[in-house]
């Protein structure tokens, strides 16, 4: 069972709860801007639960964040609580991805309908989550409080794209195939263990800004981009300035001393120190 007043305290939304558009557009907007996307604990070697309880003592007691497998998990229980009509899809990430590859389906989205109209609602997708519902049944250009969307359908597929400046990307490709709770667990169980799964092999945390920007981090490379798109980037020096760029700007509370084993942050000999990437993962606070 899921605690709604625990959550809705712990991303800041003080609106109604009721199945309607406008309140899933503020929990989702409210959602992504507070519930960093993470992906430490794949990092630290830790489990990553989806059970209710793991969801709700993780991503909202513990003032952690995770990946879409928690993120959107989190939502659904969340949205079914309210009383809306939410089924959990499958989809393969696409973004910077040619279309003649094909990535796993390792992605969760959610379908919500409302008044009988599909929206597609999605918390967990990283730097491009898109900070309001999208509708599923319509092709041309949608707005959002950040970047804008749109739905393609090519060949029996659907592709969620955004668009940067004039130029339109894949983000995600999806079929409309429902994501029941063994198949999460399995695609889980591959994102957080397998050695070729990206989340093993960088580190990964973001969150969209009130004011339309978003900030980024990818291995030691931060991001701070505003609503049209110009980014100030900065490149994190040491172990130490990494757990307080973490604490700054994902509110993402770990030890001084934590060491981030991940070969890809590629800390320079003099900052990184001896046996950094080897040594002990605490536990954060």
């Amino acid at each position: 069972m899921i605690d709604l007043d625990a959550y809705f305290s712990r991303i800041g939304y003080r609106g109604p709860a009721a199945p309607s558009l406008d309140v899933l557009n503020g929990i989702v907007h409210a959602h992504i801007s507070t519930i960093p996307f993470e992906n430490l604990d794949v990092l630290l070697g830790r489990g990553i639960g989806l059970e209710p309880e793991a969801l709700q003592k993780k991503l909202v007691a513990d003032h952690r964040g995770g990946y879409c497998f928690e993120h959107n998990g989190l939502l659904l229980l969340v949205l079914r609580a309210i009383g809306f009509d939410a089924v959990p899809l499958s989809a393969r990430v696409r973004y910077q991805r040619p279309r003649d590859y094909t990535p796993a389906r390792t992605h969760l989205f959610l379908r919500v309908t409302i008044d009988g109209l599909p929206w597609l609602a999605d918390v967990g997708f990283g730097a491009l989550s898109p900070t309001a519902a999208i509708r599923l049944d319509v092709e041309g250009e949608q707005q959002t409080p950040h970047e804008p969307r749109r739905i393609v359908r090519e060949n029996g597929r659907f592709f969620h794209q955004v668009r940067f400046g004039d130029e339109w990307h894949d983000a995600l490709e999806f079929t409309g195939e429902d994501m029941p709770l063994i198949d999460r667990e399995l695609a889980n169980w591959f994102t957080s263990t397998h050695p070729q799964s990206l989340f093993r092999n960088r580190l990964i945390a973001a969150r969209a800004l009130p004011n339309g920007g978003r900030v980024t981090l990818v291995n030691r490379e931060l991001s701070i981009r505003d609503r049209a798109g110009h980014a100030k980037l900065h490149m994190v020096a040491t172990p130490f300035e990494l757990v307080q760029v973490l604490r700054q700007h994902f509110e993402l509370h770990f030890p001084d001393e934590t060491i981030i084993p991940c070969a890809a942050l590629d800390w320079p000999a003099a900052a990184a120190g001896p046996g950094t990437g080897a040594g002990p993962a605490l536990d954060a606070r």
